[in-house]
């Protein structure tokens, strides 16, 4: 019996460092092709808010990190700079609407530094199917209608749902959410206009 379970203890011994061998070896061979794809596919975000013509920087390689309140909450949030001629002209940062109907709604802003917002993305969320989940590209294009408006005060009356007497379609059955959406856009918008004067202090992103 002892010998028995001796026996099975080697197998199953040997078969968990086989496994553990294996698994090394497919991560080994895989991780930079892994890291690669993530890198594109975050490229691509970047220019779906920042359009690709509007920098000739490599905008992911010169990101900062952002604590204010404005963002949604306190903590850090990554900020893509875009520069023209070396000339800081836009930026994507990341902001957090955190009144949405199911919890925060985490976004990434586009825009220059003049109050115009050149494009937004929802990065994650957890509103209802069917109803708030209309911000997402692959539900609805409601997320396209940012691209080109400006804003012109943190009074912009304009910056609202049309329930809350604002410019902005809010969805059937559904207002917290785009509400939601609408005002950390606005929000995050307005702070990047402080960017530029705040660039030599704001720590790098992955420094210690």
């Amino acid at each position: 019996m002892l010998e028995t379970m001796r026996r099975h203890g080697i197998t199953l011994a040997i078969f968990a460092a086989c496994t553990t061998g294996l698994t090394a070896i497919v991560y080994s061979l895989t991780k930079d092709r892994i890291a690669e794809q993530a890198a594109l596919q975050h490229k691509v975000l970047l220019d779906q808010v920042v359009p690709p013509n509007f920098y000739d920087n490599d905008m992911q390689n010169e990101c900062y990190l952002v604590t204010d309140k404005a963002l949604g909450n306190n903590q850090p949030h990554r900020l893509y700079l875009a520069r023209k001629n070396d000339v800081p002209v836009a930026a994507a940062l990341e902001s957090t609407a955190p009144d949405g109907y199911s919890g925060a709604i985490q976004l990434l802003v586009g825009a220059d530094f003049s109050g115009k917002v050149l494009g937004v993305r929802v990065t994650e969320h957890h509103e209802t199917p069917g109803l708030g989940d209309k911000i997402e590209t692959r539900i609805s294009d409601w997320i396209y209608v940012f691209s080109g408006k400006k804003i012109i005060s943190k009074n912009d009356d304009n910056w609202a749902v049309k329930k809350d007497g604002g410019e902005f379609d809010q969805f059937t059955g559904a207002t917290i959410t785009p509400r939601a959406v609408v005002n950390a856009v606005k929000r995050t918008t307005l702070y990047l206009e402080k960017v530029p004067a705040q660039l030599s202090s704001l720590p790098i992103c992955g420094e210690k």
